[in-house]
């Protein structure tokens, strides 16, 4: 197929799987049982961090985060007491892993949120808003086997994870499947959570020549995504993911 003809194919399958449908089997299912902007964020942020393994097996530990959290997670993580036991464990993501999660989350509210944690000025490198967050979560905690569930793009991490909340967070809800919640972080800044299934879709079809999936590569394919959807790169994600995970292309 010409480039042309691949560009819109792509968009063609975005617009087939940005929807509804798509919620059902994703992780993003379970911060959608969540009604408040707090809530939601939380509740993303913490699933976008398990994020990876069996689809199944991410929503069945989000129900149980669910059941931590009850009714307000928001509440629950600003009244948290640091010797409240928090039995979960997702892979290598433990409840001491998740309590230090909690406790740096309360710093952050209390000094402005999550979305402010991750904006520091308007035209300021997409990298360095993920950054900025990684740097406000480690204030908090200083053990090193926390620190690994938390992407560095600094140190040439993909952040596929943190990638992914992002575009939950700021890309519209208009087909119902983001949140549509940040209005600081442009939606063409937003970088493809880039894994198995999108990188090797993207590179079977040229859009990614790099091997490894790293920061490199996430930027080698934004800037691939840009030239095809300026105003909404991210939303090629839905693409690239459905044809690898759900048409094994």
């Amino acid at each position: 197929m010409t480039e042309l003809e691949r560009d819109e194919f792509l968009l063609w399958k975005a617009a087939q799987y940005e929807h509804p449908n798509f919620i059902e089997t994703d992780p993003i299912s379970i911060p959608h049982r969540c009604k408040h902007k707090e809530d939601i964020e939380i509740v993303g942020l913490i699933m976008a961090s398990i994020a990876w393994g069996n689809r199944k097996a991410i929503i069945k530990s989000g129900e149980k985060l669910l059941a931590i959290f009850g009714e307000s997670p928001y509440d629950f993580v600003m009244n948290f007491k640091l010797d409240t036991p928090v039995n979960f464990v997702h892979r290598t993501f433990s409840g001491d892993d998740l309590r230090s999660f909690i406790v740096a989350l309360r710093g952050i509210y209390e000094k402005g949120g999550l979305q402010a944690s991750f904006y520091k000025q308007p035209s300021e490198d997409h990298g360095m808003r993920i950054h900025h967050f990684r740097n406000a979560m480690l204030n908090h905690f200083n053990e090193p086997r926390v620190q690994k569930h938390i992407s560095n793009p600094l140190a040439n991490s993909a952040c596929k994870r943190l990638n992914m909340f992002l575009r939950w967070m700021v890309r519209s809800n208009a087909k119902g499947v983001d949140f549509g919640l940040w209005n600081n972080i442009p939606k063409e800044d937003l970088r493809i959570p880039l894994d198995v299934h999108t990188g090797k879709t993207a590179r079977s079809l040229g859009i990614l020549q790099r091997k490894q999936n790293d920061w490199k590569s996430s930027e080698e394919l934004y800037r691939h995504c840009s030239v095809i959807s300026p105003e909404d790169p991210a939303k090629l994600d839905f693409a690239l993911f459905g044809l690898g995970a759900f048409e094994q292309f």
